[in-house]
């Protein structure tokens, strides 16, 4: 039996990559701190983890070269990203179905572009579009975390045969939406006073950060193992 030596400074980040993350950070703490200077109480949470999605996201688009492959091959391996992506896309309330489909009591649907600018930094300014077919809401830090997600799958189509499955478990990192699901139908069965969907709620953002970058480890790594 045989076994591979880890080759620990390949895991040195480059000078590049140190500038680059440390200019990153730099812009990110001051947009948080100019926005805690603008309300008066937030959870930390709100304002860190969507930075530590886009941090990560960027860290991996960053690093992550895609194989040399036949054309066929980068094709198929597309159309699987294309398609993971709008799971991504669906599950984690990116797209949704226009009001021409769903109807919301009360509200009056505003048709077209709007921008959301008082939201934390990474949740916003996020670009909301509305029609009668289709909803897209674009949150930075959902963005950047799935398109980094997809990337890191279509490269993992091209590395290695049927390896893609591994980019099945990203599709956990949607727990920022399925949680709230279960807490309602937790809700359902217990009472809203639940303290157990209170919980629920109020750990679904700090869940999908752990499984999301989790999950960009796995993908990452996966194709040298």
């Amino acid at each position: 039996m045989t076994t591979e030596r880890v080759d620990f400074a390949s895991l040195v980040p480059e000078p590049s990559t140190v500038f680059a993350g440390f200019i990153v950070l730099t812009i990110e703490a001051l947009l948080a701190l100019l926005y805690l200077t603008e309300v008066s109480s937030i959870s930390l949470s709100l304002v860190v983890l969507p930075f530590v999605w886009i941090n990560v996201g960027l860290w991996a688009l960053w690093r992550t070269d895609p194989p040399t492959a036949p054309v066929r091959r980068r094709r198929v391996a597309a159309i699987v990203a294309v398609g993971y992506a709008l799971i991504l896309a669906y599950f984690g309330g990116l797209l949704d179905l226009g009001y021409a489909f769903v109807s919301v009591p009360g509200y009056d649907p505003s048709y077209g572009w709007y921008v959301a600018t008082s939201l934390p930094p990474g949740f916003g300014p996020a670009a909301t579009y509305e029609s009668e077919l289709l909803i897209v809401r674009l949150f930075p830090y959902q963005v950047v975390g799935y398109t980094a997600l997809s990337y890191l799958v279509y490269v993992t189509v091209i590395d290695a045969a049927g390896a893609a499955v591994s980019g099945v478990l990203g599709l956990l990192s949607c727990v920022s939406c399925s949680w709230p699901v279960i807490a309602t139908i937790v809700t359902g069965v217990t009472g809203g006073s639940s303290a157990l969907a209170a919980q629920a709620y109020q750990q679904s953002l700090p869940l999908s950060t752990a499984v999301f970058v989790v999950t960009v480890g796995l993908l990452y790594w996966r194709p040298s193992l």
